[in-house]
């Protein structure tokens, strides 16, 4: 049996669980160390081998591994969670998640870990390395591991499936992200806002918020971002690029976000709830600037004027009333917008365009915002409350505008000749005092005026309309 100077751990049977049998020479045996102990008697110290894998042991131990996991066996268990392992080795890698050991210690960067090959794979940060590199576009990658997922974006596999919708992952991780959605869990906490989050990035993301990082800076206008993900999205402004294409419409978004969100015109699914007032939404950030509305909390601030905003979207759009930028040109008659949504607007004075219809009267708006305004005129409704003197009004501007009757703010300035305003419709109109411009004229008799209000009152002399004395009028305007 052992003429090649090796020991064959053969003929081995396992009768019932724990006991072994050797059917050559009927010895049977409670435990697996016994076995090798009993070929080691007829046979002296030479090398053992086990038969099933034609691997070479020079030591117990390790042909002792080798057979309990041929078998299934695991003989070393932790006294902490009852976990078994086949090899000492192992364990002792184990014991180490409970007791926090970290004997490895990277010496260029001190950063520590309770496994070497743990070390290992991290010093490739430093050296750059990345040895495991894909066979079908040439990326290369640090980690075996990563290279496997990466292969799945290749073959479209998604072995990793949700239990509760379905959906399925490309890696393990990223299926334990998506169950939180399901549990609620949000185990990352912030240490200075005590702000939780279910995912690891997301905490990372936040922190660089508090810290004011910004790592990552497009190339041509210099903007920095805290999130690499964020930086490729806003190159797309650039380049024009919208690669995520609407299977029902055609509409296509730079985002993956954008597309979800859209999506959900179509199907009407609004999963994202109002905790205080039951109200749905389509999509999480919008529940997100919504919930502001009950907390009051506006996080982007003005760092000219110290104005605050509850969304970054109206900061941007504000810092334009300092810079005087108007990035939205009209192709049509040149005419230029601080605000995107100004300047669609805008262009539907060019095509006609009243998409938004009030339920009641048929009457169509070009802009979302003037048919929810214009319902209040059915309904009577005024939302908007001054709190030093309870006057309520329907529309939040005239809010804002009645408030300066207190406050006595008049943040409009004309530049020629310093005069303020309250309001800035009312620095419109004197403008026209200094540019002489009288953009509205009689159809009648071509006599034009610097404001419509001057016109409607003119007009009547026209229609014998006179309710009260037009003819000084008419000097005073003219």
């Amino acid at each position: 049996m052992a003429s090649t100077g090796e020991i064959y751990v053969t003929n081995i049977i396992k009768i019932e669980e724990s006991t072994y049998q050797n059917s050559q020479c009927d010895n049977v045996f409670s435990d697996e160390s016994d076995i090798v102990e009993h070929f080691r008697n007829h046979t002296d110290d030479l090398p053992l081998q086990y038969i099933q894998c034609d691997r070479t042991f020079s030591h117990n131990s390790y042909l002792l591994s080798q057979f309990t996991e041929q078998n299934g066996e695991k003989l070393h268990e932790c006294s902490q969670c009852e976990k078994t392992f086949s090899r000492n080795s192992d364990l002792i890698k184990h014991v180490r998640t409970h007791t926090g050991e970290k004997p490895y210690k990277c010496d260029q960067c001190g950063k520590a870990f309770s496994r070497n090959d743990e070390l290992r794979v991290h010093k490739r940060t430093h050296t750059r390395e990345k040895p495991y590199q894909c066979s079908h576009c040439d990326k290369s990658f640090s980690v075996n591991s990563s290279l496997r997922s990466h292969m799945r974006t290749h073959t479209g596999e998604k072995q990793y499936e949700c239990s509760q919708c379905e959906k399925s992952f490309t890696r393990n991780t990223h299926l334990m992200t998506h169950m939180r959605i399901h549990t609620g869990e949000k185990p990352y906490k912030c240490n200075q806002c005590e702000k939780v989050f279910s995912a690891k990035r997301s905490l990372i993301r936040h922190m660089m918020a508090h810290n004011g990082e910004k790592p990552y800076r497009c190339s041509q206008c210099n903007e920095g971002f805290s999130a690499n993900s964020s930086l490729i999205k806003h190159n797309r402004i650039h380049t024009g690029e919208k690669p995520y294409q609407c299977s029902h419409c055609d509409k296509t978004f730079s985002g993956h976000s954008n597309l979800t969100n859209h999506l959900r015109t179509h199907t009407g699914e609004k999963p994202y709830k109002c905790s205080q007032c039951d109200k749905t939404f389509s999509g999480h950030f919008n529940l997100k600037c919504h919930l502001r509305t009950h907390t009051g909390e506006k996080p982007y601030q003005c760092n000219q004027c110290g104005k605050s905003f509850s969304q970054n979207i109206h900061l941007i759009s504000h810092l334009r009333t300092h810079t005087g930028d108007k990035p939205f040109q009209c192709s049509q008659c040149v005419k230029s917008f601080s605000h995107y949504s100004n300047f669609i607007s805008h262009q539907r004075t060019h095509s006609g365009e009243k998409p938004y219809q009030c339920n009641q009267c048929d009457k169509a708006f070009a802009q979302s915002g003037e048919v929810k305004r214009h319902m209040r005129t059915h309904t009577g409704e005024k939302p908007y409350l001054c709190i030093q003197c309870g006057k309520t009004f329907s529309l939040n501007s005239h809010l804002t505008t009645h408030q300066r009757t207190h406050t006595l703010e008049r943040p409009y300035k004309c530049s020629n000749c310093g005069k303020d305003f309250s309001q800035n419709g009312a620095l419109k109109r004197h403008m026209k005092t200094h540019t002489g411009e009288k953009p509205f004229v009689c159809i009648q008799c071509s006599k034009a005026f610097s404001r419509n209000s001057h016109l409607t009152i003119h007009l009547r002399t026209h229609t014998g309309k006179t309710p009260f004395q037009t003819n000084q009028l008419d000097k005073n305007l003219s």
